[in-house]
């Protein structure tokens, strides 16, 4: 299927260096081809648990790790929260950045993996990664990077699809030990930090999309302290 949103100039903000994008050319190439394969990937609405675990948050300044299509984006913003948004599709972000325009709403575009983002550090008050697709290393690379963009006071939110974490490689060449879980993530946590979520429960699914079918979240959300 053809990406009509694809057509021209990139039509997002970049905070990158030079304007470019900033990661493994394999990771974008992956990831914008399975963009470019549908109109839509997901469904347009945002993530359940960040809806939930987010309610009783003052906005400030918010980190969105794997935008996607923006749906959780354009509802941060719509919400008050100043948003910087990454992704490594520029097919993504092309359409991301469409639909803030057609809301009037102004996001920071990042066009990097977030290992390689140029991201001032402890800085956002929110960091919400859902679902990311962050791939482990032997000096766990992302998820350092994850907890050093969050500000003192501030919440780093994790959701991931339960079980997923458990499975054996299959024939499509997913493997999950190839990528980063809650429980990675947990395990770093210090005095620094307090966990005020940290369980499994049943995933408030939007309609449509990739990904409908899982059934249940990973929820961990921790606060810096300091």
């Amino acid at each position: 299927m053809t990406d009509n949103t694809a057509v021209g100039p990139p039509a997002f903000e970049s905070l990158s260096p030079a304007g470019g994008y900033t990661g493994d050319p394999a990771v974008r190439a992956e990831w914008d081809s399975r963009y470019a394969d549908r109109h839509q990937l997901w469904s347009g609405r945002p993530n359940g648990a960040l809806v939930a675990e987010t309610a009783s948050l003052t906005p400030g300044r918010v980190l969105d790790v794997g935008c996607g299509e923006g749906a959780d984006a354009l509802w941060l913003a719509r919400r008050g929260w100043d948003v910087t948004a990454l992704e490594v599709s520029g097919v993504a972000l092309r359409r991301a950045a469409g639909h803030a325009r057609d809301a009037c709403l102004a996001i920071h575009w990042v066009h990097a993996e977030l290992t390689r983002a140029a991201l001032p550090p402890a800085s956002f008050d929110l960091v919400s990664a859902q679902y990311p697709a962050l791939l482990r290393t032997p000096d766990a690379e992302a998820e350092h990077a994850l907890l050093a963009a969050v500000a003192p006071g501030g919440v780093l939110l994790l959701v991931h699809h339960a079980g997923m974490e458990t499975r054996q490689a299959d024939d499509s060449g997913f493997d999950p030990a190839d990528y980063v879980w809650p429980s990675m993530v947990a395990e770093l946590l210090d005095d620094d930090w307090e966990v005020e979520v940290d369980e499994q429960r049943p995933r408030e699914a939007p309609d449509g999309g990739a990904g409908a079918h899982h059934t249940d979240d990973l929820v961990l959300r921790v606060r810096r302290l300091r």
